[in-house]
């Protein structure tokens, strides 16, 4: 074990809040968008406030189907649970935005589960009227009065069920009153004010050129990071979690035609799959087992052992689809999940793309990360944190993989010490990823 726990904080930690506000029907919508659209990054998401509506009381829904409810007051956001939204996005951790219905005036049950955003555009009215909020936002946008009216009517009419009467009659009775009182005044706490909107392209430049900038900084940061975090520990000695393959004559035989370049890909195949399931075998004698007793068909009774709860796997994709062949022939009914991390040829760093992870990972007792190859440790990094932000044990964490680099596990162990990797050999520094393009033929 190493004596004392490194850090690891991935991309998405400390993320980037840009917060519009302004008048209904000011256009903070298209702005945002725009911004989205500016950008060309997966990992940018809109947080709309009316998601933050308040659920109603029976007496108070009924005065809002009137449309005799002040949907524009401060009073009506719950903005606690905005607050402690975003401070969970800030650390990294996944979190359940809440669907609200504008044609019930309630929230709905369904939750929307958001993870690992490196920006966020937090978009409303109020955006700046909790101060707690104001402290993370910035941009306020502003257009005509007349111009919000007409924009207003034709998205209620349009999307939100409601009549023409009804959303005039909001407008002069809630909506330009709360204006006043609540909305104009976060202008002149704003850093940035975009008049006429979506029409005013070089303030909207400013701003995706100060976003593009803060993720080239945080993205140079962690790359630093994760080179600082392998020179701290290459001097230390293996983890004893650290569990490399016994070199018998058959697993040297199978790395033998394994390395062969002239190995035909339906030979490379059958026996890398031979050697996953191995791997896999060695992984399931780590994982928890609780006694049980069982009556034999000659009615002995035997005393023996089952696993502690439920095996489930995620494959670090594509490469970790190699060990799925033999992870189902070991365990045909484990439930798999997937997440796909990519290095980015520019930078250097390890990128979250994609992520589906098996319902309740986070009571299973045991979980198995895929992955045919390890090098810098990056990726296996980013999966374990994953993970863990999704509720489980790093001690219940099992990495698998056919080669790995030295200082990628000394990096991996570092941070986190309590995960169990089994290794089926110790590959050269550098070694460039090969397997999957073996095993797939491309």
């Amino acid at each position: 074990m190493v004596e004392r726990r490194a850090r690891y904080s991935p991309p998405w930690a400390d993320m980037t809040i840009i917060g519009i506000a302004g008048g209904s029907g000011s256009g903070k919508s298209s702005v945002a968008m725009e911004i989205i659209n500016s950008l060309n990054l997966p990992w940018v998401v809109i947080l709309v406030m009316d998601s933050f509506y308040k659920t109603l009381t029976p007496e108070q829904n009924a005065i809002a189907h009137e449309n005799e409810y002040d949907f524009d007051s401060p009073d009506a956001v719950d903005f606690d649970l905005l607050v402690d939204t975003l401070h969970s996005l800030k650390k990294g951790r996944k979190v359940e935005i809440p669907v609200y219905s504008f044609e019930k005036h309630q929230r709905e049950d369904k939750t929307i589960s958001l993870y690992s955003p490196h920006v966020v555009i937090l978009e409303g009215i109020l955006a700046f009227t909790d101060s707690r909020v104001a402290d993370m936002v910035d941009i306020f946008v502003e257009a005509d009065m007349d111009v919000c009216l007409g924009r207003r009517i034709l998205r209620d009419v349009r999307d939100r069920g409601r009549t023409i009467d009804g959303v005039i009659k909001q407008w002069f009775k809630f909506v330009k009153p709360s204006y006043t009182r609540f909305v104009e005044p976060q202008r002149h706490i704003s850093d940035i004010i975009i008049p006429r909107g979506i029409e005013n392209r070089t303030a909207i430049d400013m701003v995706v050129k100060h976003i593009q900038r803060n993720l080239r900084e945080k993205s140079e940061a962690h790359y630093l990071d994760l080179q600082r975090l392998g020179k701290q520990v290459e001097e230390q000695p293996l983890s004893t979690n650290v569990i490399i393959m016994e070199q018998t004559p058959q697993l040297v035989g199978i790395n033998t035609i394994l390395q062969n370049p002239h190995t035909e890909q339906v030979d490379f195949v059958f026996y890398f799959d031979r050697l996953a399931c191995l791997m896999i075998e060695r992984a399931l004698d780590t994982i928890p087992f609780v006694p049980v007793t069982v009556t034999t068909p000659e009615q002995y009774i035997y005393h023996g052992l089952r696993p502690a709860g439920t095996v489930s796997a995620v494959a670090i994709l594509r490469g970790g689809s190699c060990l799925e062949t033999g992870l189902k022939r070991t365990i045909p009914d484990c439930i798999t999940g997937r997440v796909l991390i990519q290095t980015n040829y520019r930078t250097g760093e390890p990128e979250l793309h994609f992520l589906k992870l098996p319902r309740n990972i986070n009571d299973h007792a045991s979980v198995i990360l895929l992955d045919p190859q390890m090098s810098s440790g990056g990726a296996a990094l980013m999966a374990v944190r994953v993970l863990v932000d999704h509720g489980v044990d790093e001690g219940r964490i099992v990495f698998v993989t056919f080669a790995a680099g030295k200082r990628g596990l000394q990096r991996l162990t570092a941070v986190y010490p309590d995960v169990k990797v089994v290794v089926g050999r110790i590959e050269d520094e550098g070694e460039s990823r090969w397997i999957e393009k073996r095993y797939f033929g491309c």
